[in-house]
């Protein structure tokens, strides 16, 4: 999946392109090979990241970055004041591309095959910037600026989720109360925003690995509309049926392997 989509609106266009399986999206930190020589600074961020999502962050120290890149701390220490100025300067990237994505299309109402999609195209986005969920609640705990940023990256999530009720709703595909609506969509939002430290705890082993670690990622999709389905009238409705049965069909397909590591 290309990391060059922006938005909702183009992951939605690239899935009904093409609906098979797609290669994880790399974060734009990782992206194609610059030529030339790259800043260092760019270099540093790019090292962190790999290092956070792969080890843990509270198992990464400034140390740590400056070995693995081969520089000396106070190489590190010219660019970063400290590992929460690394952290941050991160998470600065990963909310901007999370407010270009967070959006419906505005040339159409979505699908709910699109919208399904467009959560397996939004699973593997965050995979590349998995440690910020893994070790979610450590980092709120003592980072003020992730603590009030990434509750607003969860209120953007919801009002998200708001939108997709409305437009079935409008369409007649979906019938609930406001209050339901709240609560279906507060679930929704608690789903997608600690799958992936489900998923961690599930598959530790697998969770560095994106061809192992997709399936897992993409199931995602099939539990958040899980929640709304009861709700789905019509099209939708027969729409979340033929996906939860692909689901389902994936799932009888795994390895002995796969199947064992699901208990």
């Amino acid at each position: 999946m290309p990391a060059a989509c922006g938005s909702a609106a183009s992951a939605i266009a690239y899935n009904r392109l093409q609906p098979t399986e797609l290669p994880l999206a790399r974060p734009p930190m990782e992206s194609k090979p610059q030529p030339g020589p790259r800043r260092t600074r760019d270099r540093i961020l790019d090292v962190s990241l790999r290092l956070f999502n792969e080890l843990g962050e509270p198992n990464v120290t400034t140390t740590t970055i400056a070995e693995a890149m081969e520089i000396s701390p106070g190489n590190l220490y010219y660019h970063f004041r400290n590992k929460d100025d690394i952290i941050n300067s991160i998470f600065m990237l990963f909310e901007q591309e999370m407010e270009r994505r967070l959006k419906l299309p505005e040339d159409h109402k979505a699908t709910l095959d699109e919208s399904w999609g467009y959560l397996q195209y939004m699973s593997e986005f965050l995979w590349n910037y998995r440690f910020l969920y893994r070790d979610i609640n450590d980092l709120l705990a003592r980072n003020r600026m992730l603590e009030t940023n990434f509750k607003r990256i969860v209120e953007q999530k919801k009002r998200l989720a708001m939108e997709i009720c409305r437009q079935f709703q409008e369409d007649g595909e979906m019938e609930a109360t406001p209050e339901q609506v709240d609560a279906i969509c507060t679930n929704m939002v608690v789903v997608s925003t600690y799958w992936l430290s489900f998923q961690f705890v599930q598959h530790p082993r697998q969770y560095n690995d994106p061809d192992q670690i997709r399936g897992y990622l993409h199931g995602a999709s099939y539990h958040i509309f899980s929640i709304l389905a009861p709700y789905l009238r019509g099209r939708a409705r027969e729409a979340f049926e033929q996906q939860a049965r692909e689901y389902a069909a994936a799932r009888a397909a795994q390895t002995p392997n796969q199947k064992e590591d699901n208990k």
